[in-house]
């Protein structure tokens, strides 16, 4: 039967409702359509804006991201790691606000370094401070003139027994990452610099930063920095003071307790423009990429990647984010800070590695390269045998690591080395890149780097059934691995001058990872003041 055009047949009531729907539907995508087009223009005025302060980036030649102090290139894919540095210099607005005269001290040192790494999952982020008179061996490198701030024609020979922040001075932004990438293996792709001046202008700008001091700081140059002790708002002429303040007697430990300082203030300051007063304020959000883009000078730092990078950490939580300090071991002779080589090692690989860090604090910890798999290191057909002279048990230092599966077993083999004059530096449990933390072995091994033959079987003649390992890895150690056959003695090594046989039964390339146990760090997460 014909039909009138639009007669649903349906009921006014239902008619009603159906036409209520179409509006409803065409409501909804009207507002979808109204919001694409505004994130769309919202996106291009804020693209256009990063755009525009792009244009205030310093760009200096820093990296060498071919070097072949690089360890495992491929595994550290995705990975994103900043070298960022605040310059002592007494030039310029430094100079303005106090920071000294170009009389004090000419041209620029790092002051501070700190090395940060986020993995390619950005599960965390890891930050690594370096004393400024850490003790390192400088590679040759162009000179570089900071007031110019390029490099010029001299080139400087390379030396050992140098400070860190000397290498700054005389080489800038190369020669530091050259030093810096050759101690840590991790692959340098991003490079901050920040003088004085941007620092109070970006501290200023978030409108200051809550910090918590156990005390008053008093420091022998720089005055009173506070008066007082607890938590309390730094603005940014004192915060510049808070953390270069180096000379208080009170900390006792020069360049550490600055150390600790700092990392707890960028902890703070962080958690101060990651938070919505800072992000949501348009004006203090602009000061601060304004003041950043102004007063530094980077390679490898544009908006796009930070812009991307910054998204894809929307999900770490402070805890996440840990401060450490390189190991060292007293001062020497020229008052340099002297590093424990082979646990800062260790360090940088459980970084490349993923693996769990002292002070870090994740709820869902990322798989380590280590955590699955239960492969013995590998080994290939050992050397022939040599003969070697034992040495005086005192010039022999030894790392002592537990592979028994049984407690304690690496304190007590440590005690009793120890009492024949043994040097005992490192006492836990065994880990390497291609085992298992805690990993049960049965046969109680010496590992050793080519070279040091007469040091490892002078420990090998104390401990009976002890069998030895060359172990490239080891550097100028000695490790004692403590096997599940280790029958509790320990004997008087043999005599200086003693003609033994330098036997390896295996070659092991992997690489040991046991961490230091007093390795300094500070959680961003925390906010106790104590």
């Amino acid at each position: 039967m014909p039909r009138v055009v639009g007669d649903t047949g349906a009921t006014r009531l239902a008619q009603s409702k159906i036409r209520r729907r179409h509006r409803a539907k065409v409501i909804g995508r009207s507002a979808v359509a109204f919001l694409a087009v505004m994130s769309l223009a919202l996106t291009g005025v804020v693209w256009g804006y990063l755009r525009s302060v792009e244009g205030g980036f310093d760009q200096i030649a820093a990296l060498d991201t071919e070097s072949d102090d690089i360890i495992d290139a491929g595994g550290q894919l995705g990975d994103e790691t900043y070298l960022i540095i605040g310059t002592d210099t007494r030039a310029g607005a430094s100079g303005e606000i106090g920071a000294g005269t170009v009389e004090d001290a000419e041209g620029a040192r790092a002051d501070t370094v700190m090395l940060v790494n986020i993995p390619a999952d950005r599960s965390r982020v890891v930050a690594v401070s370096f004393p400024r008179d850490l003790d390192v061996e400088r590679p040759i490198c162009q000179g570089w003139d900071n007031d110019a701030g390029k490099y010029t024609s001299e080139t400087f020979p390379a030396a050992s027994g140098d400070k860190l922040n000397a290498t700054y001075a005389l080489g800038g932004p190369k020669c530091l990452v050259k030093v810096i990438q050759k101690m840590s293996g991790l692959k340098i792709g991003h490079f901050v610099g920040m003088d004085f001046a941007g620092f109070e202008r970006m501290v200023d700008t978030v409108g200051g930063v809550n910090v918590c001091s156990p005390g008053p700081i008093e420091d022998g140059i720089l005055g009173t920095v506070l008066a007082s002790g607890g938590t309390q708002m730094l603005d940014g002429r004192t915060a510049l003071n808070y953390v270069r303040a180096r000379h208080v007697e009170a900390e006792g430990n020069g360049d550490y307790g600055r150390i600790t300082r700092q990392q707890k203030f960028l902890s703070a300051l962080l958690r101060s423009a990651l938070s919505n007063q800072v992000l949501l304020n348009p004006s203090k959000l602009n000061g601060f990429i304004n003041a950043f883009t102004s007063d530094t000078f980077v390679e490898n730092i544009d908006t796009k990647s930070l812009v991307t990078l910054g998204r894809s950490l929307q999900n770490v939580d402070a805890g996440a984010v840990t401060f450490l300090t390189v190991p060292t071991d007293g001062t020497n002779d020229w008052g340099n800070e002297i590093p424990r080589t082979d646990e800062i090692k260790s360090l940088f690989q459980a970084i490349i590695d993923d693996d769990p860090l002292p002070g870090e604090e994740r709820e869902d910890t990322a798989p380590s390269s280590t955590s699955s798999t239960t492969t013995a290191p590998t080994s290939s057909t050992p050397p022939a045998a040599t003969s070697v002279e034992a040495m005086s048990a005192y010039n022999v230092s030894v790392d002592v690591s537990n592979a028994s599966g049984i407690a304690g077993q690496a304190a007590t083999i440590a005690d009793s080395l120890a009492a024949y004059g043994f040097q005992i530096s490192t006492v836990g449990n065994f880990s390497a890149a291609t085992g298992l933390a805690n990993a049960q072995a049965s046969a109680t091994v010496v590992r050793y780097a080519a070279g040091y033959e007469a040091e490892a079987v002078t420990v090998a003649s104390s401990i009976p059934g002890a069998v030895l390992v060359l172990a490239p890895s080891m550097g100028d150690m000695i490790e004692v691995v403590v096997g599940s056959n280790f029958a509790g003695t320990v004997v008087a090594p043999a005599d200086p001058g003693t003609i033994l046989a330098a036997n390896p039964t295996s070659v092991d390339t992997s690489t040991s990872t046991a961490l230091p146990a007093d390795i300094a760090s500070v959680n961003a997460g925390d906010t106790t003041c104590d």
